[in-house]
């Protein structure tokens, strides 16, 4: 395993000019945080979320920081499907042209429950949601991602996903199966691109999904999302050697 000193790491100012980084989830929480800190760091973010009124406040907040402009996608996860994500990836060719890194941050909770009591509605949007759509984009979107420079693709996972507990129910079965997801990309993909791909469980941190998962913790004790954007620059930023991890944010 290799070392994931993100904590000790310091990107300048323009480490990321002239990239194109799409975030999913990017309206709330830790993607708020990580577009904010992508785009005062030179990366045009396309900005991807079903909120989009919150994605045109975030726009405004972002140019008001003076950081570089950002792309409102206005697409909600439940609607990605094979034939949607490829309109999606060419109309980025179209009007972008390539990628340098995907970060694949949207969550769905759904129903903590007994598997035996478990929803069907909710198994279907939390399984679109983390797991296929995901898949749909990443497939889609591969070839804007395949250039000289070396570009990133970062699934977020949860704990549950690298370690099952019960009545976790289709969220912790999502996350599984990405974790598979990346591990397959990353060794299909290790020798015919410069592309590096894994997957980062953030931990626990003060959002409202936090919030809606964990409805009895104290929040005022966890770090806010701004306390953790330096792991997510280390991957998009860095020179680093990291593919096919399971990579833990700590604080």
């Amino acid at each position: 395993m290799i070392a994931f000193d993100w904590q000790q790491y310091e990107p300048t100012k323009s480490c990321l000019a002239g990239k194109n980084i799409l975030v999913t989830g990017a309206a709330d929480g830790i993607g708020k945080a990580v577009t904010i800190a992508l785009a005062k760091h030179g990366a045009t973010v396309l900005m991807l979320d079903k909120k989009a009124r919150h994605l045109e406040k975030l726009y405004d907040q972002i140019i008001e920081r003076g950081a570089t402009e950002p792309v409102i996608l206005p697409v909600d996860l439940m609607d990605i499907n094979p034939e949607s994500a490829t309109i999606l990836a060419q109309s980025i060719h179209n009007d972008i042209g390539k990628l340098d890194g995907i970060l694949h941050n949207a969550a769905d909770l759904g129903s903590p429950s007994p598997l035996d009591q478990y929803e069907i509605k909710y198994w279907d949007s939390v399984m679109q949601t983390n797991l296929h759509a995901p898949y749909f984009l990443t497939r889609a979107l591969l070839p804007l991602l395949k250039h000289e420079s070396t570009t990133n693709i970062l699934f977020t996972s949860a704990n549950v996903g690298r370690d099952a507990a019960a009545y976790w129910g289709a969220y912790a079965i999502a996350y599984a199966g990405l974790e598979s997801q990346m591990k397959i990309w990353a060794e299909e993909l290790e020798n015919t691109s410069n592309i590096k791909i894994n997957s980062i469980d953030p931990g626990a941190v003060r959002t409202s999904f936090r919030r809606r998962s964990h409805p009895g913790e104290s929040q005022e004790k966890l770090p806010a999302p701004q306390s953790i954007v330096n792991a997510y620059l280390f991957v998009f930023a860095s020179s680093h050697k990291l593919h096919g991890e399971q990579l833990t944010v700590g604080v």
